[in-house]
């Protein structure tokens, strides 16, 4: 690629990026002198590195800022901007339940199992990046959660994939993959996506041992991906959050909203400083999918693509601890084949840190 076209690049990426920054800091430029908004901050980071490869879903980074839940008396503790939409959208517009918002900015990486051909590789998946900003909005009861979540976001060379994979293979001293001439094009993506949790069985989460199980279902719509999806976590640990489980990178999840809810409901001031409980979970997400951009290919245009499957689950096992406003989670995630040619499923590692401020 020339010069020119990686300067074009930068600045549409930039655009994009500055575009989505602008919504979340003009939202609450207008009320920062009045009040705090989001009180949670968490990073989220997937790679197959944990599991020693170095293909299909290869790298994933997102970042979520969430505000905290709590039933709108006066319509004042979320954002402004976000109250035309969050009384309007189903399942979270009832001002009665707890409500709250979330923003968050990511990036997903997907290349082939041989990356060091320069060639297409016919048979198995394109290469490709997705860049994306969301915004969350959702609802809860004390058993039940349920959220919306659109995105809007950049498939193909505007995604910065290639840049970001290179700048971390030179970072780490590895070998750059050489493949990315043959990535999607360019193409911008809308999505919109809903998913329910709720306790369907619980033993006491005052403090002490304690178990719960939580199913969720939902769908996702756009040109990205679209899919049906069902599941269940099952949770053991000492002092149990009352938030509605752990999970990876997953639209409409953001397990993490609403801070205040998940310390067993005590406020910052109160909270222990050391460490102040743990958790063992384990998960299962099934999908019926539909489409999938990244085996489908392009939507608009002619690309490379292969069959995809229709049938795909996730089995994740992982560990949470908390120490004060902290909480750190890792887990790893079993994938099964995504595709047609595809001769292996996949495992990858997931870590998450989330910090209420």
């Amino acid at each position: 690629m020339n010069q020119s076209f990686h300067s074009n690049n930068l600045t549409l990426a930039t655009l994009f990026l500055s575009l989505a920054l602008s919504t979340i800091s003009a939202a609450e430029a207008q009320e920062a002198d009045q009040k705090k908004i989001y009180d949670t901050l968490t990073i989220y980071w997937e790679n197959d590195a944990f599991a020693g490869t170095d293909r299909d879903y290869t790298n994933g980074s997102k970042i979520t800022w969430s505000t905290p839940f709590l039933i709108d008396k006066t319509e004042s503790h979320l954002p402004e901007w976000s109250y035309y939409f969050i009384n309007k959208v189903p399942f979270v517009n009832d001002p009665e339940s707890s409500r709250a918002v979330s923003v968050s900015i990511g990036q997903n990486i997907y290349t082939p199992e041989d990356v060091w051909q320069t060639s297409l590789v016919v048979d198995d998946r394109p290469y490709a990046g997705y860049l994306y900003s969301a915004t969350g909005f959702h609802s809860r009861t004390s058993n039940r959660k349920n959220s919306w979540e659109f995105q809007l976001g950049i498939v193909g060379p505007l995604s910065f994939a290639e840049e970001t994979q290179t700048w971390s293979h030179d970072l780490l001293g590895s070998k750059r993959t050489e493949g990315w001439d043959n990535q999607l094009s360019n193409e911008i993506s809308l999505e919109a996506i809903y998913e329910s949790q709720w306790m369907l069985l619980n033993s006491d989460h005052s403090r002490g041992y304690s178990y719960d199980l939580i199913p969720h279902m939902g769908f996702r719509m756009g040109n990205v991906a679209t899919y049906l999806n069902a599941g269940a976590e099952v949770r053991f640990g000492l002092n149990l959050p009352g938030n509605f489980g752990s999970c990876p990178i997953r639209a409409g999840c953001a397990t993490n909203s609403a801070f205040n809810s998940t310390f067993n409901d005590a406020p910052l001031s109160n909270r222990d400083t050391g460490f102040t409980g743990w958790y063992l979970f384990f998960a299962v997400d099934g999908r019926a999918v539909l489409h999938d951009i990244f085996l489908d290919g392009n939507t608009f245009k002619d690309s490379h693509s292969v069959k995809r499957e229709v049938w795909v689950a996730d089995l994740m096992t992982g560990i949470a601890f908390d120490f004060g406003n902290v909480r750190t989670t890792y887990s790893y995630i079993f994938r099964t084949k995504q595709f047609k040619e595809d001769d292996n499923n996949q495992i990858f590692g997931s870590l998450n840190i989330s910090l209420a401020y």
